[in-house]
C-alpha cells in the first residue's frame, strides 16, 4: 500500500474498531474509559457516538488498516502485526500502544529439529498468514526460504507436509505444543495499537483526535499506577524515596508538629509484596496502596 485516499473533510471521528475477537471488547472498554458512549445501529455495525463526536466502525481486524488508508475511517484499534503487515508503515503510524492483546509473532519449528539461528530455514518452506513481515525477517537475516501464504490453522501445516516450519502469532505457546512445534525466534512484539495517517487531520477533526489522545494517555497512566501512602519518621525518609525511583515528586506532610510525616506518592511501577515489605523494613507504617481510576496531564 503506497498511497492513500485524500481525507474527507468531517466535523466528526470515526475509529475502526474489531467487531468479534480478542482485541474488540477490551478496546471498547478502554474508549468508555475515556468517557465515550455511544448508540448502536441496528445491524450493530455503527455506532454513533453520544458524548463525544467520535464514531465507532465494527469491522474485521484485517480491513481496519485499509479503511483508515482509504478515508473511510480516521483512525482504528488493531494489533500492531496487523499494521505493520497490511500497510508497511507507509501512510499508517501506530500513534499509541494501548497496553493490552499482547502476543508476538515468532517463528517455530518441529521439536525434533536442531535449531542454530535463522540460517537453519534456508531452502525451507514456511507457513504464514503474515508473508511481507516474515519476508522482510528473511531478508534482514539473508535467508532464502520458500514463504507460503495460509489465511489460517498455520500451525498444522508442517503434520500436514505443506510446510517445514511456521510464522505465527503466540501468547502463551499451547498451540505450537500441541502441534509438536517449539518457537525459536521472534520476528515482532505486538500489542493493540492505536493506528491512525501519518498526515495530520486538516479539520474538526485534529482537536477531536488530540482530546482522545489525551484520554487515552490518562487512562493508561492510571491503569499503570498506583497512589501509595504511608506514615515514617523524618529520618528515614531518604531511605524511604530511594525505594520509590518510578515515583512522581510525593507530597510531604508534617503531622502534629513532630518529625513523624505523612506521605503520598504516584508510583507507576508495579507494587509486589516484597516492595511493600522493603518500605516497612525502612521505616514506613500505615502503608495503604490504592488504585488510580484516571489521571489527565
Amino acid at each position: 500500500m503506497t498511497s492513500s485516499a485524500p481525507q474527507a473533510v468531517r466535523e466528526r471521528l470515526r475509529i475502526a474498531v474489531q467487531k468479534s475477537g480478542r482485541l474488540g471488547d477490551p478496546a471498547r472498554a478502554l474508549l468508555a474509559a475515556c468517557g465515550l458512549a455511544w448508540s448502536e445501529s441496528r445491524d450493530r455495525l455503527y455506532c454513533f457516538g453520544e458524548t463525544l463526536p467520535i464514531d465507532l466502525l465494527l469491522v474485521r481486524d484485517d480491513d481496519i488498516p485499509a479503511l483508515i488508508a482509504e478515508g473511510v475511517c480516521d483512525l482504528g484499534i488493531v494489533g500492531r502485526n496487523v499494521l505493520l503487515e497490511q500497510s508497511g508503515a507507509t501512510t499508517l503510524r501506530e500513534w499509541r500502544p494501548l497496553g493490552f492483546g499482547a502476543c508476538r509473532l515468532a517463528v517455530a519449528i518441529p521439536e525434533r529439529w536442531e535449531w542454530e539461528g535463522p540460517r537453519s530455514l534456508s531452502g525451507r518452506r514456511i507457513a504464514t498468514s503474515y508473508p511481507a513481515l516474515l519476508s522482510a525477517w528473511l531478508a534482514d537475516n539473508a535467508v532464502e526460504a520458500q514463504v507460503i501464504t495460509l489465511s489460517g490453522s498455520v500451525e498444522i501445516a508442517p503434520r500436514l507436509g505443506t510446510a517445514d516450519a511456521i510464522c505465527d502469532l503466540v501468547s502463551t505457546g499451547a498451540t505450537l505444543e500441541s502441534n509438536q512445534l517449539r518457537a525459536v525466534e521472534t520476528i515482532l512484539e505486538s500489542e493493540a495499537v492505536l493506528a491512525g495517517p501519518t498526515a495530520p487531520f486538516g479539520d474538526a477533526r485534529a482537536a477531536i483526535a488530540d482530546l482522545l489522545v489525551r484520554r487515552l494517555d490518562g487512562v493508561l497512566r492510571a491503569r499503570q499506577s498506583k497512589l501509595v501512602m504511608f506514615q515514617a519518621e523524618r529520618g528515614a525518609l531518604p531511605a524511604l524515596l530511594d525505594l520509590l525511583p518510578d515515583a512522581d515528586a510525593p507530597t510531604v506532610a508534617r503531622m502534629d508538629g513532630s518529625d513523624r510525616l505523612a506521605l503520598q506518592a504516584l508510583c507507576r511501577g508495579a507494587m509486589t509484596w516484597q516492595r511493600l515489605e522493603a518500605l516497612k523494613c525502612a521505616g514506613a507504617d500505615m502503608l495503604m496502596v490504592l488504585p488510580i481510576e484516571r489521571t489527565l496531564a
